[in-house]
């Protein structure tokens, strides 16, 4: 099954910030803000992914617009931390 992980940041150009590993099968793309991420997940679902993973800086509500972006059809799962890693998060990314 091909899959993406999709991260996102401001400084992110997701027709340029894209690895693709395992042959091809996995792909890592970085997206500037949620409208992008949710054109580009219409894109990988058209291209016959078939799971999408998102970070964290994602939230709820983003992973939750991946999934409308891509009609239900697909799995789409994000990542999260442990509430004992909260300060250390905020410390990290300013979140």
């Amino acid at each position: 099954m091909k899959f993406a992980f999709l991260i996102m940041g401001n400084e992110f150009d997701s027709s340029k910030n894209r690895a693709y590993i395992h042959d091809g099968m996995c792909q890592i793309i970085g997206v500037k803000d949620i409208e992008d991420a949710e054109s580009t997940a219409r894109k990988l679902l058209q291209e016959g992914i078939g799971c999408i993973e998102v970070c964290g800086a994602f939230g709820i509500d983003g992973a939750k617009a991946i999934i409308n972006a891509t009609e239900n059809r697909i799995p789409v799962g994000y990542v999260t931390h442990l509430p004992s890693q909260e300060d250390l998060f905020i410390k990290a990314f300013g979140n």
